[in-house]
């Protein structure tokens, strides 16, 4: 069975960490589902949301270099049902909401430059004080 990104496959939950889950989807085939992909809420126990044993479906999101996948919970179930393609063009890109990386991104551009800001008033004030 050769799994590609985006499919989408029952399994079982076969282990249980404090960061996640491993889920055996084939003889042989297992991978892991994120504390941040078990649900689309807040997850702080992952016992809270599933045990060993359970019967899950999960979204192939990622396989790395090694052959290790990673799994979704959420995408799973959030993933729409496909219809049948049409031939009808597609609607124009709606502008959305930055992305959470975007936003970050931005934080993090922002907290540079603030503390920049305050690294040279600080070595400022500090060399008065010193009689330079």
């Amino acid at each position: 069975m050769d799994l590609e990104v985006g499919a989408i496959v029952a399994g079982k939950i076969t282990g249980i960490t404090k960061f996640g889950a491993f889920v055996t989807i084939a003889p042989g085939k297992s991978g892991l589902v994120h504390i941040s992909e078990i649900a689309s809420t807040y997850v702080s126990d992952v016992r809270n949301h599933l045990t060993e044993g359970q019967e899950v479906m999960v979204k192939v999101i990622g396989v790395d270099q090694t052959g290790r996948m990673n799994l979704s919970i959420k995408a799973a179930v959030d993933a729409p049902v496909e219809e049948p393609r049409s031939r009808q063009p597609k609607p124009a890109a709606v502008t959305s909401e930055p992305s959470f990386e975007d936003k970050l991104k931005r934080f993090m551009q922002d907290s540079d430059n603030k503390m920049s800001g305050l690294k040279q008033y600080s070595d400022k004030k500090g060399a008065r004080r010193r009689g330079r």
